[in-house]
Order: structure tokens, then C-alpha cells, then sequence
């Protein structure tokens, strides 16, 4: 490369680590893995415990889940209901946001590691290591999903 573009490049890798994380945006951690509150996403080549979830039109069954703190889950998600569903594992604060963010942003698409969107009868999987203890949740921020009973706990000890 020369000299020039370099410059550019780097100025532009400059521009996206200021922005990126100004918008929203999860961002790497020194450790190779993006910082969310309930863990990291799980190592496929790891073994891992399989839940089934069930969403339906304004349900998850089951509804509450426990698990060790450094166990890998395998979570197969199976929309049974009429519209479309999510599954969004974190904190209630920070699902409050993106549910508030989602509102602003109808059909806004989704690309994190730990929450995913399925079409009626579809099915998805969530590969997820719980590194660290608490009480997290799970829900469907789709407008109305969540204040109509689409929430979920999953306890780490």
C-alpha cells in the first residue's frame, strides 16, 4: 500500500472505534469477545446443555430457566405462534433500551450473538456461555410483545 492509503485507512479505523460504540454499536473486547451482560456466545466445538425454548403469540414456555455460572446452552428456539418472535437475552435494563430503540426503528434487523428474530413456525439456536451470576432475562421486544407476557428469566448461580 502506499503511504496515502494507508493514512486513509487509518483515519477511517480512527472514525468507526469513535462512532461505532456512540451509536450503539457492541464493540470488541480486549479478549476477542464482545462485552454483553449475561455472557459471551458459546464455542461450538464445545459440549453444551439443550434447551428448548417455545414462543408463542405472547408466551415462552418455559418461562424460567436456572444454570451454572460457566455453563455453554444450546437454546433451540421454536416460534409455535402466528407472528413473528424474538428472543433477546440480557439485562431488563439494557432490553428496555432496545426495546425503546426498536420502537423508533419498526423492522429494525438484528445481528447480535445473543438474540435472534424467527418468522412464524420457524426455529433458530443460541449458543451461549454464561460467565458470569445474576439474573437475566430473556424477551420479545417486538412493539407490545413484551408488555403482553413475551418475558423470561434465566437465573446463573
Amino acid at each position: 500500500m502506499h503511504a496515502l492509503q494507508i493514512s486513509r485507512t487509518i483515519r477511517i479505523a480512527a472514525a468507526l472505534a469513535v462512532l461505532l460504540p456512540a451509536m450503539g454499536v457492541r464493540v470488541l473486547a480486549h479478549d476477542n469477545h464482545a462485552s454483553y451482560a449475561a455472557g459471551e456466545p458459546g464455542d461450538p466445538k464445545k459440549p453444551s446443555r439443550e434447551i428448548v425454548v417455545e414462543m408463542g403469540d405472547r408466551y415462552y414456555r418455559p418461562k424460567q430457566l436456572q444454570v451454572k455460572r460457566g455453563e455453554q446452552v444450546r437454546f433451540v428456539l421454536r416460534n409455535d405462534g402466528y407472528e413473528d418472535h424474538e428472543f433477546l437475552l440480557d439485562t431488563t435494563e439494557a432490553n428496555l433500551k432496545h426495546a425503546e430503540a426498536m420502537r423508533k426503528n419498526p423492522g429494525m434487523e438484528h445481528g447480535e450473538p445473543n438474540g435472534v428474530q424467527l418468522a412464524p413456525k420457524k426455529s433458530g439456536e443460541i449458543l451461549w456461555k454464561f460467565t458470569k451470576t445474576g439474573t437475566f432475562e430473556f424477551a420479545c421486544l417486538i412493539a407490545g410483545h413484551r408488555e403482553a407476557g413475551m418475558i423470561g428469566t434465566v437465573v446463573v448461580k
